[in-house]
Parts: structure tokens; C-alpha cells; sequence
């Protein structure tokens, strides 16, 4: 199963619901990994004209082809698939600019995809109202250092070392939606050298 129960937590960090079919003239569904489990959970209750006028933009990261087909099989209007984010990042950027009035955003899989396509869409003037998000698969956090600022993907333990600057980082649920990222802070800053063993705690 894909889907994961958050544990309450603090004000910024973000709170993901499930998909509901709603009208608009113009959909664009951005997932990657298991997020393809969401768009084909909505297709089962979408009308059948949904998808001639649906943009998919998925990034299948370890799954490999295992969705591949079946989201290929909803026919959608326009249909990419990519090795990662940051190489869809222009697309989207793009869609985005185009997009008319009436557009409804799907966007499905991991935070870290979420957040950044979630301040792609509001930096463009999306209305809040206008995107839905639903979590799905790993839970591994996209770290921002508060010390480099350099960003960390897929930290799956805690503390962590940041991939740029080498500080030990604790994983805080502060989150940045400007950066889409949880922020990092060094856990060993008073007492150098005395770092608690590291723990697993995403997947």
C-alpha cells in the first residue's frame, strides 16, 4: 500500500488529502513513483471525455515501467514521462505560463515532488483552490541546510550529514514552501563531535 498516515505535527509542515474528480476545462496531473496510483485511482470515477484534455507529466524514479503503461492506456491529451524533477522543471515551468483560466492541478507522489510543483503553480498565479495534492510511496524528505543552504533529496534518516557542507543535520517537520524543502539544522553545533547515532525513520 502507498498511502501513508501522517502523525500531527506543526503548522508549516504541509497536510496532503485524496484526489476528487472536479471540472475544469484543462487538467495537468504531475506524479512520479507510486503518485501514478493516485491518477489511475481518479481515472476509475473520471468521466471519459477527462482525458482529452488532461497533460501528464510523470517521473517513474525506481519504479521503472511498472506504470508506465497503464497511464500511457488513459490516452491523455499529452503524456511525458522523465528521469527526473529537474528535468521536467522547464515543462512545467512552461505549462504553467500557458495555462487559461479553469485549469485544475493533480499533483500525486512524494513531498518532494509536491512542494516544488506546488510553488511552481503559485508562483505562476495558480489559485490555491485550483490544486490538489495526495501523497503516495516514499517518505523520504527533501532537506534544506539552514547553515549552506544547499538542498539534500531523499534523506530517508535522522540526523543526516548535508550532502554539501558536511554539518550533522537533526531533520526537523519545519518546512519551506518556498525552497519545498524541510529544514536541517546541525544537531552538533554546541558540542562538536557528540552526535546521536543515526536512525532510519522514512522509507
Amino acid at each position: 500500500m502507498s498511502k501513508t498516515d501522517f502523525p500531527l505535527s506543526i503548522d508549516s509542515r504541509p497536510v496532503y488529502g485524496v484526489f476528487e474528480m472536479r471540472a475544469g476545462k484543462h487538467h495537468l496531473m504531475i506524479a512520479d513513483a507510486e503518485g501514478a496510483e493516485a491518477l489511475l485511482d481518479l481515472a476509475t470515477a473520471a468521466p471519459a471525455d477527462l482525458w482529452a484534455k488532461t497533460h501528464i507529466i510523470y517521473i517513474p524514479k525506481t519504479t521503472g515501467k511498472k506504470y508506465l503503461g497503464k497511464l500511457q492506456a488513459l490516452s491523455p491529451d499529452q503524456f511525458y514521462a522523465g528521469p527526473s524533477y529537474e528535468a521536467a522543471k522547464q515543462r512545467i515551468a512552461d505549462t504553467f505560463s500557458k495555462a487559461h483560466m479553469g485549469l485544475q492541478v493533480y499533483l500525486a507522489g512524494t513531498e518532494g515532488l509536491m512542494g516544488q510543483a506546488m510553488y511552481a503553480a503559485t508562483s505562476a498565479g495558480i489559485p490555491h483552490t485550483a490544486i490538489q495534492t495526495e501523497h503516495r510511496g516514499s517518505t523520504a524528505r527533501r532537506m534544506q541546510c539552514v547553515h549552506c543552504k544547499g538542498i539534500t533529496e531523499d534523506v530517508t534518516h535522522d540526523p543526516f550529514i548535508c550532502s554539501h557542507c558536511g554539518l550533522n543535520l537533526f531533520v526537523r517537520d519545519h518546512y519551506s514552501r518556498r525552497m519545498a524543502a524541510f529544514q536541517g539544522v546541525c544537531i552538533d553545533a554546541e558540542d562538536p563531535g557528540n552526535v546521536p547515532k543515526s536512525v532510519g525513520l522514512f522509507k
